[in-house]
C-alpha cells in the first residue's frame, strides 16, 4: 500500500507555490516528494469517499473547481473543472454518498453544489445560494463570507459556516442537489466563523471562531440548528492577533491551529480545556494527524512541518521545504 501526502498551496501573487505536490510517506513518518502537478492556487483538497478522485479549490477572483484522477504511483491528472460561480473558494466536501460536492466561495459569499457523475467529474452545478450580512469586524465581516459547507453524517443537510455574518446557515439538500433553508444558527458577535467539526456519537460540535481567536462548544439541537454551549480561547499562548485556522479531532482529544501564536493547540475534550501549545513554524493553517504525526502546512515557512504526538506538547519540529503550502491531505492506495 502506497502512503501518500499531497499538499495543496497559493500560487502566483498569492504565493509561491507551483500546485499540488505529492509526497511519499515512509513508515517512520518522513516525507519525500515524487511528483507535483502545476495548477492555480489549490488551497483546499478533498478526495472522493470511493474513487481514486481528487478535488481542488482554486482559491481565484475567478473562483473554480479542479476534479484530479489520482494514479497509482500518486500522479495527478486533470479530470475536468468547473465555475464556483463565487470568488475564492476556500472549502470543499464530498457528501458520504458521493453523488454531490460542496463548495465555499469566501468573498463570493455563497455555497455551490455540483453533481458528480459515476467517474467523479463535475458534471453541473446545481445550487448557488448566497448569503448576506455582515458583522461588528469591519475590516473583516463587512460582507457575508462562506469559510465551510460541511454535510451531515448522513449527506441530507449542509451547514455552511460564515465568517462575515457570525451564523451558520443549515440547508436541506435535495436528491436533485438543491439548498432549501433548513435552520439559521448566531454565535457571539466577532466570532468570525471559521470550521465546524460534530463530535461523533454526541450532538456537540466543535467551531474555531478565526476573529475571536476562540474554539467554541455547540449543541446540534435539531438537526441543522446549534446552540453555543461554551467558548474558550483556542490556544495557551498570549500572543495576538491570533487568527485561527484548522481544527481536527481525533478520539478524546482537539486540536486547533494558531496563527500569530504559530503553534498547534491540543485541548482534552471531556475537560474542555486545552493542554499543551507545539510550536509549527509560521502560518500554520490546515494539519493532518497520521499514526501519531502531525503534519502541517506552515504557509509563511514554505514548508511542511512535522512533529509526533507527545503529551508534553514539545517535540521536535521536521521540516519539508515545498511553496507556500495551505493544505495537506494523507491517501492510502493500494
Amino acid at each position: 500500500m502506497a502512503e501518500l501526502v499531497f499538499v495543496g498551496c497559493y500560487t502566483g501573487d498569492a504565493g509561491n507555490g507551483t500546485g499540488i505536490t505529492t509526497l511519499s510517506r515512509s513508515s517512520s513518518g518522513s516525507l519525500r516528494e515524487v511528483a507535483s502537478l502545476p495548477l492555480e492556487s489549490p488551497s483546499w483538497l478533498v478526495r472522493h469517499p470511493s474513487l481514486p478522485v481528487l478535488y481542488a479549490a482554486n482559491e481565484t477572483t475567478d473562483g473554480g473547481v479542479t476534479a484530479l484522477a489520482i494514479s497509482p504511483s500518486g500522479e495527478l491528472s486533470v479530470l475536468g473543472t468547473a465555475e464556483t460561480g463565487g470568488a475564492h473558494p476556500c472549502h470543499l466536501a464530498v457528501t458520504p454518498d458521493g453523488r454531490f460536492l460542496l463548495c465555499a466561495n469566501y468573498t463570493g459569499g455563497s455555497v455551490a453544489v455540483f453533481s458528480l457523475s459515476s467517474s467523479g467529474t463535475p458534471e453541473s452545478r446545481t445550487a448557488l445560494v448566497r448569503h448576506s450580512g455582515s458583522g461588528p469586524v469591519t475590516d473583516r465581516q463587512e460582507a457575508a463570507h462562506v469559510h465551510m459547507a460541511v454535510p451531515s453524517p448522513d449527506g441530507s443537510i449542509v451547514s455552511a459556516v460564515d465568517l462575515g455574518t457570525d451564523e451558520i446557515r443549515s440547508y436541506t439538500l435535495t436528491s436533485s442537489g438543491s439548498l432549501e433553508p433548513l435552520a439559521v444558527s448566531s454565535l457571539p458577535p466577532g466570532t468570525g466563523p471559521r470550521q465546524l467539526v460534530r463530535r461523533p456519537g454526541t450532538d456537540l460540535a466543535y467551531v474555531v471562531g478565526e476573529l475571536a481567536g476562540t474554539l467554541v462548544t455547540v449543541r446540534e439541537k435539531e438537526p441543522g440548528a446549534f446552540e453555543v454551549v461554551a467558548s474558550t480561547p483556542s490556544t495557551l499562548s498570549s500572543v495576538r492577533p491570533n487568527l485561527v485556522a484548522h481544527l481536527e479531532l481525533a478520539d478524546s482529544r482537539l486540536y486547533v491551529s494558531n496563527r500569530g501564536p504559530d503553534c498547534v493547540t491540543e485541548f482534552a475534550l471531556d475537560e474542555a480545556a486545552a493542554v499543551a501549545d507545539q510550536p509549527c513554524g509560521a502560518n500554520p493553517r490546515h494539519f493532518a494527524l497520521v499514526d501519531g504525526t502531525c503534519y502541517v502546512a506552515a504557509q509563511s515557512e514554505d514548508a511542511i512541518t512535522a512533529f509526533t504526538l507527545t503529551a508534553s506538547g514539545e517535540a521536535e519540529l521536521r521540516y519539508y521545504p515545498t511553496g507556500s503550502p495551505t493544505f495537506v491531505l494523507p491517501v492510502s492506495l493500494p
